[in-house]
């Protein structure tokens, strides 16, 4: 018996999310459909993150137990060689036979793009497109109050599974802009130990709409402190967001913290 672990990127434009659904395309299952038929058997994988439909993954982490006859190095190669070309298993490498990629994780690392700037059709399903110019200044400002340990209950959506707490500590959030043509982008980067139903994208539209001048930026230590979700901004559309990495050290977690001082 293996257990193997699961590095997994894809473009979730096409996709019905992670998770497996009848009668709907969805990444779980088309990685599932693709090693059960390279690896002989019934594969079922255990995923970190559920992402919903239209988000992408740069390091989904995903592990599979079974009997497998082909050497764990090549199962990246050959099953690429049967998936579609919007979702990759980057590397495979075999752990410990009780490692749950959901259980163990103590972190993950989300990436948000914003196009302030002219539209772009070719980049549509990539970023959130917002052509009124946005202060980032007053979005930067509010970004510091997300930092730490808090009841983050504003920021979860109706519609999902409801936590036993909705607690949750975030290590790092930062925003930065790049220039692009016609405009600039704004990145939003943020590590936590975990992250409630759609937490990330209603964060994001919460910033949005203090750079768009709707809410101040003073105002988000109190939109925290009511769990109250109307206080909260509109929730940012999916095709922004991206599961970046999955910590499963805490001194790989600590290293990736010191990159961003």
């Amino acid at each position: 018996m293996k257990n193997i672990l699961l590095t997994i990127e894809y473009d979730g434009t096409d996709f019905h999310g992670w998770q497996r659904q009848p009668g709907k395309r969805t990444v779980q299952g088309e990685i599932e459909k693709t090693l059960s038929k390279l690896l002989r058997q019934d594969i079922t994988i255990t995923a970190t993150s559920r992402t919903d439909s239209g988000v992408h993954a740069l390091g989904q982490r995903a592990n599979v137990k079974g009997n497998f006859g082909i050497p764990t190095e090549r199962i990246p190669l050959a099953a690429n060689n049967m998936l579609a070309g919007d979702v990759r298993i980057k590397s495979a490498e075999e752990v410990e036979l009780d490692f749950h990629a959901r259980f163990d994780a103590v972190g993950k690392k989300y990436i948000y793009l914003i196009r302030n700037a002219s539209y772009d059709l070719m980049q549509r399903n990539f970023c959130y497109h917002i052509e009124k110019e946005l202060d980032f200044q007053s979005m930067k400002e509010a970004v510091k109050y997300l930092v730490g340990a808090h009841d983050f209950k504003s920021f979860m959506a109706a519609g999902g599974k409801v936590p036993e707490s909705t607690v949750r500590t975030i290590y790092s959030a930062n925003l930065t802009v790049e220039p692009i043509n016609e405009g600039r982008k704004i990145i939003f980067e943020v590590r936590g130990n975990g992250f409630l139903y759609n937490m990330v994208r209603i964060i994001v539209g919460t910033l949005v709409d203090i750079g768009l001048g709707k809410i101040p930026s003073s105002d988000m230590k109190d939109i925290i402190e009511s769990c109250n979700r109307s206080r909260a901004g509109h929730t940012a559309p999916p095709q922004g967001l991206y599961l970046s990495e999955i910590y499963f050290d805490h001194v790989e977690l600590q290293r990736s913290l010191r990159g961003d001082e």
